[in-house]
């Protein structure tokens, strides 16, 4: 038969809520309704006595769980592994691959987070994404390696002190000169299944974009995001006749192949973290550009 488990809280699970605290040593084996019935029910006890759902936990405290038959296990995805552009005790800057999901969900076999979780199986913090790229666009992700960490960084994301550069190759000569600020209003619309976001209504985004070379078909540009909407990029470039390459969403009767949109560096606090994109042939990045593109993002 099942035992109840008794667990001590460590310095990396410190600061949660205690329902996302067991829903994290659970590894999705428990519902959250059935979390949720423990607590309520008071079977669930942090250092022998009662908590509420949304209470936060600290470095130490015993937590009890009660006895419980797990489901079916869910698979681990062990095929794919993760490149690291950074990684230090807290913060894990991950080099993630055009194609690759942040998230795993209906009808997506591997993700980010399923790497990570087969990874890092006996870390006392899975170490959880702190942002999204979309599926399609490779560069720098954020993961943090413990609880305070993720909170401190979702904090910098919302305050907008994060600075975000992006390079990207795009249709067209771009023929701005240094300097320019992207500004429009940006919502999402259309059918369930068919949403796009258009410019013209909805939240304001901004963006300095900079041109660091060009031919008669095409244009390399870095972008500093200054604003985080959905596919802000895509859609502010696509908006002017300058779509990405490869991007089938919003250019229409674009090129086949990868999206050419890369997360390029990032500056969080002191540490700026950079990674070149992995485009060969004529999409290959000189690296004088991407010394030019860095000075976007510290002006």
């Amino acid at each position: 038969m099942p035992e109840a488990q008794f667990i001590i809280v460590t310095e990396a699970e410190s600061g949660q809520k205690l329902l996302q605290f067991l829903e994290r040593r659970l590894t999705g084996d428990v519902p959250r309704s059935a979390i949720q019935r423990w607590i309520r029910k008071g079977q669930v006890r942090v250092d022998k006595g009662r908590k509420k759902p949304f209470d936060h936990i600290k470095t130490g405290q015993m937590v009890r769980i009660p006895p419980y038959t797990p489901g079916e296990e869910k698979p681990v995805v062990s095929g794919g592994n993760l490149i690291m552009a950074y990684e230090d005790e807290t913060l894990l800057a991950i080099a993630k691959p055009a194609g690759l999901a942040v998230h795993g969900g209906d009808k997506i076999e591997d993700s980010v987070t399923d790497r990570l979780a087969a990874i890092y199986q006996k870390a006392d913090f899975m170490p959880t994404p702190a942002h999204r790229l979309d599926k399609s666009t490779s560069g720098i992700l954020l993961a943090a390696k413990s609880y305070e960490e993720l909170r401190k960084l979702n904090e910098m994301f919302a305050s907008g002190s994060i600075g975000k550069l992006y390079l990207a190759w795009v249709k067209g000569q771009w023929k701005g000169r240094g300097e320019m600020i992207l500004e429009d209003r940006m919502e999402k619309s259309g059918a369930p299944g068919r949403q796009k976001v258009r410019t013209g209504s909805g939240k304001t985004a901004l963006a300095k974009v900079m041109g660091l070379a060009s031919n008669q078909r095409y244009s390399l540009v870095a972008i500093r995001l200054l604003t985080g909407r959905t596919h802000q990029i895509r859609v502010q470039m696509a908006s002017r006749k300058h779509p990405i390459i490869g991007d089938h969403k919003y250019g229409e009767g674009n090129e086949r192949g990868a999206m050419r949109l890369h997360c390029y560096a990032m500056i969080i606090g002191e540490k700026t973290i950079t990674l070149r994109p992995p485009w060969t042939g004529q999409w290959d990045t000189p690296p004088d550009a991407l010394r030019e593109a860095l000075g976007l993002l510290y002006d």
